[in-house]
């Protein structure tokens, strides 16, 4: 039995908004050698809030991150990146809303991102690099108003669940302070 510590190869990294999950993610790759940041969010130009806080993301990050903007990482997994190469999805919550919208889901029934979900899961699954993957974590409060917010809500709850059912360790972001779940 070999006493170097296993570095775990899959991590799912959960919290609220504004929680530090990201940063946190980051943090988890700093070693990681060469590392592709797979970008999920589908920006919108008219959206100058959201295109502050993608701007932030961008400053932190290391200069030297293969940066790939993409609302398909089941895809962009499947694709080599090296021998070595590391990965880091972030985030699950814009993945999935931009396959609800894509689906035109927002009124049907839960499930029907289902398949979209199934190919993540099984990329995740199968990718033998280091993942890193971060991902909201609601519906820990108030129940939402909006049909929608209830839809969103159920779905990442159900992916979260899969996530991490195939990753080797989570954790759960509370106030900038990581609490390992697995």
């Amino acid at each position: 039995m070999s006493d170097t510590p296993r570095i775990p190869h899959r991590t799912l990294v959960l919290g609220g908004a504004r929680s530090g999950k990201s940063a946190f993610a980051e943090g988890l790759m700093a070693d990681a050698g060469p590392v592709r940041y797979l970008a999920t969010a589908v920006p919108d130009p008219a959206d100058l809030d959201f295109a502050e806080r993608i701007a932030k993301h961008r400053e932190r990050r290391p200069s030297d991150w293969t940066v790939v903007e993409s609302a398909d990482p089941a895809t962009v997994l499947v694709e080599e990146f090296g021998a070595a190469g590391a990965t880091l999805i972030d985030d699950i919550g814009t993945w999935l809303t931009a396959r609800i919208d894509a689906r035109d889901a927002w009124n049907a029934p839960r499930g029907t991102v289902a398949p979209d979900a199934d190919a993540l899961v099984a990329a995740v699954a199968a990718y033998r690099h280091r993942l890193v993957i971060v991902s909201p974590e609601v519906g820990m409060g108030v129940i939402p108003a909006t049909r929608s917010g209830r839809l969103f809500r159920d779905e990442i709850g159900t992916l979260n669940q899969r996530l991490a059912q195939v990753c080797d360790e989570a954790f759960l972001i509370v106030a900038g302070i990581p609490v390992r779940l697995r």
